[in-house]
């Protein structure tokens, strides 16, 4: 099934192969893998908890979603996919940027991703998939950076990386509208 492939690539996004996702974690192997952030029209981050349940990373606070492409799956179809899978949302998203990282997880696991970051505006509430998602909140962007800082356990591992070169963006993004 594609849905438990990932897609292999090199540090230059250049597809390598295809996996299947748990073995590409075992073993670190670079994949390709897509992070949504929304906010609504006030600003406030939509941020979800996840699920018991998920592999790694579980129970902990992140962005609105994330996942991994399937094979013959472009990157913003992956990012409009999992945001209606996982948060019951739709709304136009904008890639911001990507990067790559390499990080030791819990269960033994390694992500050694190169994420690419999109970002979208909805006022819609979130009607979220409880197989993915345990809770989800809205906060402010000070208020989140001083938790984060306080509680940095509390978040996952990618979000802490990529938050404030995120807030960054989306205030370039809002200075030139």
């Amino acid at each position: 099934m594609n849905s438990d492939k990932v897609i292999l690539v090199n540090e230059h996004d250049a597809e390598t192969g295809t996996m299947e996702k748990m073995e590409a974690h075992r073993n670190g192997l670079l994949h390709r893998a897509i992070s949504v952030f929304v906010v609504d029209s006030h600003g406030q981050w939509l941020l979800q908890r996840r699920a018991k349940n998920k592999y790694h990373s579980n129970s902990l606070w992140t962005n609105t979603c994330c996942s991994h492409p399937m094979p013959d799956e472009t990157n913003e179809e992956a990012a409009n996919r999992r945001l209606f899978q996982e948060m019951g949302l739709r709304c136009n998203l904008t890639e911001l940027f990507h990067f790559i990282y390499k990080e030791t997880l819990d269960n033994e696991l390694t992500e050694h991703e190169l994420d690419h970051v999109f970002y979208g505006v909805t006022d819609n509430l979130p009607g979220v998939n409880h197989e993915e998602v345990m809770d989800f909140r809205y906060i402010g962007y000070t208020d989140l950076a001083e938790d984060v800082k306080a509680n940095p356990e509390n978040y996952t591992v990618w979000f802490r990386l990529i938050m404030e070169r995120v807030n960054k963006c989306i205030n370039e993004l809002n200075n030139v509208r």
